[in-house]
């Protein structure tokens, strides 16, 4: 009987936010857009605290969110690390204890609503005034983004060119956000004529409509040095979206990889991410 509610609970929620714009546009509009960007989890584990208590860490407040950032220093160059969608720093665990190794002095930080971070809702915009923030106070030499880090990094370095970043890896980044909007209007079962709305909303409050916020046309202002890895069975972030990331950037190197899932966590794509920064 759980199962079955919790399946039906997507429509039940897209009814209501249908009636709602019925009666109340504006209203309804928020309420999905906030929904979009309201993360289910990611927030640490009790089994997770233990190696992030080993760093340094300092909260730094951004806006009126609380960001709580980590530090492993060391005498190398410095590495930021940017984790996606429902996950927190601990998901470099195994990568930072290599790249420590290496000498690399790491940065990492909790996106808003994950992790140690203060915050309700996450989206790119907001994520990218949060990575700006970091890159200020920390200066790092390179930015390795994962999944929705990934795409917010691609952002960050359109929004921001000058700044002096030597060299990106991109972990399986997603590209079109049409294409995730329609997946949350089958989800939801929305009109298309609420999506309509939605998308004028988007545009009015971050400049972009949904098919001009994709990480493959930003891609085409980065001049910088790129890894991009991708799994070619990736069940969440489309390869084909990679492949378009790797077609309007001049200087990434793209690796395909197979098998490793969404989440890129395999010995060699630790091993082409150190051989890429010693490159």
């Amino acid at each position: 009987m759980k199962e079955k509610f919790k399946n039906y609970l997507p429509v039940i929620i897209g009814k209501y936010i249908q009636f709602l714009f019925f009666f109340y546009p504006k209203k309804a509009l928020h309420k999905a857009y906030i929904l979009f960007s309201t993360p289910r989890k990611g927030k640490v584990l009790l089994e997770q605290e233990f190696f992030l208590e080993e760093a340094v860490d300092e909260v730094i407040l951004i806006e009126d969110i609380y960001i709580q950032t980590y530090r492993w220093s060391n005498m190398g160059e410095t590495i930021l690390l940017v984790h996606g969608w429902e996950s927190n720093t601990h998901r470099w665990k195994n990568l930072i204890q290599k790249l420590h190794k290496e000498r690399y002095n790491i940065i990492a930080f909790d996106a808003p609503a994950h992790g140690n971070s203060s915050g309700k809702i996450l989206n790119i915009p907001l994520y990218t005034k949060c990575l700006q923030k970091i890159v200020e106070l920390y200066r790092p030499n390179h930015i390795l983004g994962h999944s929705i880090g990934a795409m917010t990094t691609i952002f960050h370095q359109y929004t921001y060119p000058s700044i002096e970043i030597e060299k990106l890896i991109m972990l399986a980044p997603p590209s079109d956000l049409s294409r995730i909007m329609k997946g949350y209007q089958d989800i939801l079962k929305l009109s298309p004529k609420f999506m309509k709305a939605l998308n004028l909303y988007f545009k009015e409050k971050h400049g972009f409509y949904f098919e001009e916020f994709s990480a493959s046309i930003f891609s085409k202002k980065i001049n910088k040095k790129g890894l991009l890895i991708h799994d070619k069975n990736d069940p969440i972030a489309p390869y084909t979206e990679a492949e378009a990331i790797s077609e309007n950037w001049n200087e990434v190197r793209f690796i395909s990889t197979e098998n490793y899932g969404h989440s890129l966590f395999h010995d060699e794509v630790d091993n082409m991410i150190i051989d890429f920064l010693k490159d």
